[in-house]
């Protein structure tokens, strides 16, 4: 067996593991109210974090004004809550109109 195919399932094994122990201990531990609460600011603050690597960096480098512009056109339809496709067109297509009219 390659490799490759021993480490994709070995991988899969640990994530089905990690899935399966949430409901499995889910009445046997008791987490307290402030962990939880520090675990769901800890999730959104990674997704912040992804989302500003995502939309500032490419290449080790500032990625340009058209593509935050885009993000914040993005967060901002999200923001109030239109559909997603909505959201996805107006993203990129203010990337799309900023790179044509020159902004890189």
């Amino acid at each position: 067996m390659n490799a490759t195919v021993v480490l994709i399932l070995v991988l899969a094994l640990g994530t089905y593991a990690f899935r399966l122990v949430g409901p499995v201990l889910r009445g046997r531990v008791e987490i307290p109210a402030r962990v939880e609460e520090l675990a769901s600011a800890g999730a959104v603050v990674l997704l912040v974090a992804l989302l500003a690597t995502g939309a500032l960096a490419e290449g080790g480098g500032f990625a340009g004004w058209a593509r935050p512009a885009g993000v914040l056109v993005g967060v901002a339809l999200a923001w109030r809550r239109a559909p997603f496709v909505v959201v996805v067109v107006g993203a990129a297509g203010t990337t799309a109109l900023l790179r044509l009219a020159g902004f890189s």
